[in-house]
Parts: structure tokens; sequence; C-alpha cells
């Protein structure tokens, strides 16, 4: 594949190469997020159950994977510019099966944690990061969409992954099972990504530039800390995603005493269905809405999702609210990517989106444990949904403020 090939064909064309990589990024978001995110709550339940060791210290497993891979996540436009798309992507899926192997062996607590270290070294290389990044060297006027449709994975990998891994540990025992995700991710993925993944088109602002952008990325990532404007989508979405990761760990212990965990678990699969209705119906207009006005009405409507949540007990009432939050789940990860696209300099859009998804994954990392402990503290869910509604409201208000251009990247 060559620059001049990519070019003559517009994106808005089926016959596109990027839609390829729209294609291969799906499949790698269903198995990084089916091993990595959602696969955190099976490894928990199962190392419980066969090692007996304390929930605790599972989940500081689980935290310092989600801290591990933030930091690392950061560094990942760098990583593409150095070996390239395909290289990157081919060591996150092999990272990220060796990971999986390594936690269904796991004997010792310290071997845990390793495990977790090196899952948040796939986890770098397969998911939000990577793939907005990826896409990024593919698309300009369609890149809403097709992170949206790719980023369809990420909830294809909590229905369809995590189901059939419970069901393969079923079968073949938590080991087997890891074995064979890993053998099947590593089979399917490497063959896909040599043979679509080839060398993406030269956008016309690089072309302009001669290809050389003028600050590195350490001055990159210095300028936007200082700007009003990336520091209000950064931190509006950072308090969002902290809401909403809370939100959604505890939601089905929060229904079970309301409706039954049946149906706790039907509103779960409702909310995530709606993640992925949402994320289409949004694919085709995203590019051309106020993203900053769309992104403040999503964060209202979870506010409003939490508020029936709390204060009504009818089960249609709480079922619609779960579809309601669920709508705009899939977006909140899509938005912020759109945003610096239109409002920064396009050579800085690889570390400005690494740089976002660090901050986002530091801070929600945080949120199950918050709100576990107002529970506890309360005695309910009332108090910290009510605190997640004020931070889905503050977050609403913060990304209206756009600030001065006093940050460019060239």
């Amino acid at each position: 594949m060559n620059a001049t090939g990519h070019m003559s064909v517009p994106e808005s064309s089926i016959r596109y190469d990027g839609w390829r990589i729209v294609v291969v990024c799906f499949l790698l978001a269903t198995f990084g997020w089916g091993l990595g995110f959602y696969g955190q709550s099976v490894y928990v339940a199962e190392l419980h159950r066969l090692r007996g060791w304390p929930t605790s210290l599972i989940s500081s497993g689980t935290t310092l994977f989600y801290l591990s891979g933030a930091v690392l996540v950061a560094f990942v436009a760098e990583a593409i510019k150095a070996y390239g798309p395909r290289n990157c992507l081919i060591a996150g899926t092999l990272a990220m099966a060796a990971a999986g192997v390594m936690i269904g062996q796991v004997r010792e607590p310290w071997q845990l944690y390793l495990a977790n270290v090196l899952l948040a070294f796939g986890w770098a290389g397969t998911s939000l990061g990577i793939i907005t990044n990826t896409l990024g060297l593919w698309f300009d006027r369609k890149r809403g969409m097709a992170i949206s449709l790719a980023l369809n994975g990420a909830s294809f990998g909590g229905i369809a992954g995590v189901p059939l891994l419970v069901a393969g540990i079923g079968h073949f025992g938590f080991s087997g099972a890891m074995t064979i995700a890993a053998g099947v991710m590593v089979a399917l993925m490497v063959p896909v990504i040599l043979i679509f993944v080839g060398r993406p088109p030269v956008p016309a602002h690089a072309a302009a530039a001669g290809g050389l952008d003028a600050l590195s990325p350490r001055q990159i990532r210095v300028g936007a800390l200082r700007d009003i404007g990336f520091l209000s989508v950064s931190i509006a979405f950072a308090l969002v995603l902290f809401a909403q990761v809370g939100f959604i760990v505890h939601l089905i212990a929060f229904l079970d005493s309301v409706i039954g965990r049946e149906r706790a678990a039907m509103a779960v699969a409702l909310l995530t269905a709606m993640a992925v209705v949402g994320r289409v119906l949004f694919s085709f207009v995203i590019d051309r809405m106020n993203q900053r006005l769309a992104s403040a009405l999503s964060f209202a409507s979870q506010a409003v999702a939490l508020a029936i949540l709390i204060n009504v007990r009818s089960e249609v009432a709480l079922m619609a609210a779960c579809a309601l939050f669920g709508f705009s789940v899939g977006n909140l990860i899509t938005l912020p990517a759109l945003i610096v696209q239109r409002e920064f300099d396009p050579r800085s859009f690889g570390v400005l989106i690494s740089l976002i998804t660090a901050i986002n994954q530091i801070t929600y990392s945080f949120g199950p444990g918050v709100v576990g402990l107002l529970r506890d503290v309360s005695g309910g869910y009332a108090l910290p949904f009510y605190v997640c509604i004020g931070l889905e409201l503050t977050a609403a208000a913060l990304i209206m403020v756009r600030g001065a251009r006093t940050f460019q990247s060239g």
C-alpha cells in the first residue's frame, strides 16, 4: 500500500483502504475490552474462588492494571511514530495474549501483579489510545464515524466476549479457557493486522509541513496542560468517566435489592446494547455536530437517568433510565478525539488523544472504589449516585468553556 493509492480514493468511498482498518480496530477492541476491561470482573471472581484470596487483594491487581495502562497509553503516539501502527498493534496483541495465559496460571499474588502489568502493555496496544491514533492516520473528514464504528468492538467484547469466556471456564477450567482465548486472539489478529494494516496515507497538513512537527511530544503536552480549551475537555471527560465507570460497576449491586439479580442483569445488558445503538446512530452525524454541546447534553442525560434510578422504584422506569444512561456511554470515549481534531493543530492529534486517554483512565480507575466507600459510609447508593450527578452536571458546564486558543503545535 502507498500514499498515492490511499489518496486517490475518497474517505466516503467503501473502497477506501481506511475502512479495512476500521474492521481491524473493531476486532482489536473486541479482544482488548473482552480480555482487558470487562475480563477483570471474571478474573476477580475466579481467582477468589480458586485461590481463596481476599477480593481486596485481587482488586488491587486490577487497580495496578488500570494505573499502569494509563501511564503507558500516554506514549502510544510516540510508539506509533517510531515503530509504525502495524508493529504496535501486533505487539499489543501478543502482550494481551501472553498476559491472559499468565493470569490463568497464577499461583501467588506477586504473579497476579506481574500479569496485570503485562496486561497493561496489552491494553495500551489494543484499546482506545491506539485505536484513535491508528484511525487518525487514515481518516480526517470521516474520523468520527470511523472511530465510532470501530469502538463498537468494545461493547461487543462485553456482550459476547465475557459470556464466552465464562462458558469456556465452565468447560475447560480457568487456565484452559484463558489459554484458548489467548490462542484465538493471536491466531485471528496477527494475520489480519499483517494483511490489512499497511502504510497510512500522507495527510495534506503533513505534506504541507514537510512531514515535520514543529514541537516535540513533550512540548505539546506541556502546552496543552496550560491551555484552557484542552483542560476543559480533559477534566470534563475525566469527571464523567469517573462517575460512569463507578456507577456501572455498582449497578447490579444497586438493582439487586430493588428488582432482583435476574432483572438487574437484564438492565445491564440493555444499557450495553443502548451504548451500541447510540454509538452507531451518532456515527452518521457526529462529524457535523457541535461536539461540545453534544457532550454537555450527553452528560446531562446521564444525570437525569441517575436521578430516576435513585428516586423511582417502577421496574419499567428503572429499565428506561438504564437505556437512557447507556445511549451516551459509547459516545463518551469518541467525542474527546473529535473535539481535539476540530480545535487543535492536526499534527498534535496523536499526542493529545494519548494524553486525554491517560488522564481519563487514571481518574476513572478510582471511580468504583470511591462509589463503594460512599455507599459503605452512607448505608446506601443514594449519596454516591447524587455525587455522580453532581460530577456529570459540573462536567456539562465545564465542557462548554472553550477558552482562548493559546496552544498551537506549530
